[in-house]
């Protein structure tokens, strides 16, 4: 239950549902069922893609979770006991029907005070880059995911929650193809993930012009592109400073990968400013979800510096690319204040990031973390900014 009811609406810009078995297999065509499996390794249950069991998600059927909010102590004060990422997490639970079933999430949304949310996949931010080689398999994987999501979650429920359909962007018509679909099904917003965009002849970035037919339908259907945190392939960079060669396993905690853990952000917002396509598509909406805010200002006055140096590489200023295209959700133990002086409040959102572990127990809390912000500045984060990005 809510602590408390502010007194605007509030618009999570980060909810999660956890994924049934079904909701990579139900849809997939037959010849490429062996695709995804669910597999039994010394009585637990994995996923393997392409024959390759993923410990990516120590407990793909989530029928046990993490409690909500459990690391809210660890982000807020340390870990200076050193404890092991289990010790910090604390007592697993039992799945309730809320993260499976929107009636049901509905009712619990209710409870909590929040007006709206956005709906993120958990375990499909796998994915992607477990299978770059092969983008016809990644279009039709995906597709049969949204078709799942479609039936089970619908793509907007009842105008409170806006479950996110994933696009991938490997064959550009395809994108664009699957883009159109959702968004005759009713998608008010769609997730893209934050890396290099793999294809036959290797990666590319999604700036290029390449993807301009892609972009131009975005803006011509008016959805809301969320950049959210996923499995970015940057893991093979890191393995290049590492002696243990392994997938990205975001559970196990590898200090010298949390250096650079909010790299793949950066460049892929530095991609859409400094390959053009923010500028040659000027109404694009990003929004970032939980990806935090500690690379903008760096990144920032990073732009500023290449700017100086190099205006005529530009179509226009980059920062003022920034500060009108990116809308960012920052974690809740982040400086909101300094983030609304960096891109203006309207570009900052609030994200609960409910209901993983490393979010809030209680969503309506994040408004205690804006306290040195006017109730106008709060309404706006707390949901006036995402209304008007989703709703007009």
């Amino acid at each position: 239950m809510t602590t408390r009811t502010p007194a605007y609406p509030l618009f999570d810009a980060d909810n999660h549902l956890y994924e049934t078995e079904e909701a990579f297999t139900k849809y997939l065509p037959a010849q490429f069922k062996g695709a995804i499996r669910y597999v039994q390794v010394e009585g637990r249950t994995k996923i393997a893609i392409r024959g390759q069991i993923s410990e990516y998600i120590p407990n793909p059927t989530f029928e046990v979770v993490a409690r909500p909010g459990a690391q809210e102590e660890y982000f807020r004060v340390g870990n200076p006991e050193g404890k092991s990422y289990r010790e910090i997490v604390g007592k697993p639970m039992r799945s309730i029907p809320a993260f499976r079933d929107p009636a049901a999430r509905l009712a619990l949304m209710d409870e909590q005070g929040i007006e709206r949310t956005l709906m993120f996949p958990t375990l499909a931010s796998l994915l992607e880059e477990r299978m770059s080689d092969d983008p016809e398999l990644s279009h039709i994987v995906i597709h049969a995911l949204n078709e799942w999501l479609l039936e089970t979650w619908s793509f907007n429920y009842q105008d409170r929650i806006f479950p996110t359909p994933v696009i991938t962007l490997p064959i550009v018509d395809k994108a664009i193809e699957e883009l159109n679909w959702v968004v005759e099904h009713g998608a008010k917003v769609v997730l893209i993930r934050p890396a290099p965009v793999p294809g036959y002849q290797g990666s590319r970035s999604f700036g290029l012009p390449e993807f301009d037919p892609f972009w131009a339908r975005v803006v011509e259907t008016g959805v809301l592109v969320a950049l959210h945190s996923s499995d970015s392939g940057y893991a093979r960079y890191a393995d290049d400073w590492s002696d243990n060669k392994r997938e990205y396993l975001p559970f196990q905690p590898d200090v010298f990968r949390m250096i650079s853990q909010w790299r793949p952000i950066e460049d892929s917002v530095a991609a859409l400013i400094c390959h053009g396509a923010l500028s040659r598509f000027p109404e694009l909406k990003i929004a970032v979800v939980e990806n935090g805010a500690s690379w903008v200002a760096p990144l920032i006055k990073t732009l500023q510096s290449v700017y100086k140096k190099y205006p005529q590489q530009f179509l226009e200023n980059p920062v003022d690319v920034l500060r009108r295209n990116i809308n960012i959700s920052p974690f809740w133990e982040e400086d909101m204040a300094e983030l609304s002086n960096l891109l203006g409040v309207e570009r900052v959102l609030f994200g609960s990031d409910f209901p993983h572990p490393e979010g809030l127990a209680d969503p309506v809390s994040y408004v205690d973390e804006l306290e040195n912000l006017s109730e106008a500045d709060k309404a706006k984060i707390m949901g006036g900014n995402l209304s008007r990005l989703i709703l007009g």
